[in-house]
C-alpha cells in the first residue's frame, strides 16, 4: 500500500484549472495501476463542448469525475450525460478531496 502522506503530496497554492485536471487525472491513472485497480478509463466530451474530465467504468458501472480546483465550484451535470447515462455516478474532485481520490480512491 502506498504510504504517501498529505505533506509528501502537496499541490501548489495557485494551480490553474487545466493543469490541475491533467495532474489529478494522471495521478489517478498511476494510482490505479499501482493499486491494481482494474477500470476502463475515458473522458467524455460532446461536439458542443460538454465534458466530464474523467470517466471510470468498473463492473458495468460508470463513475464520472469533474475536477475543479476551487472547492466553491459546483458540478453542472451535462444534460447529454444525464440522458445518455442515467445510472452513472458523478463526483466533484477539488483541492479538499483530491488526495484520498488519488491515493486511495474507490476499488
Amino acid at each position: 500500500m502506498c504510504d504517501v502522506t498529505k505533506n509528501d503530496y502537496r499541490l501548489p497554492p495557485k494551480f490553474p484549472g487545466v493543469n490541475c485536471v491533467g495532474h489529478i487525472v494522471m495521478e489517478r491513472l498511476k494510482s490505479n495501476s499501482y493499486l491494481e485497480r482494474t477500470t476502463q478509463t475515458y473522458f467524455w466530451r460532446t461536439y458542443d463542448g460538454q465534458e466530464i474530465d474523467l470517466v471510470e467504468e468498473k463492473n458495468g458501472v460508470l463513475h464520472g469525475y469533474e475536477v475543479k480546483w476551487s472547492e466553491k465550484k459546483k458540478i453542472k451535470i451535462p444534460k447529454s450525460w444525464k440522458e445518455s447515462y442515467p445510472e452513472a455516478l458523478l463526483s466533484l474532485i477539488n483541492r479538499d478531496n483530491y488526495l484520498p481520490f488519488v491515493l486511495k480512491g474507490k476499488k
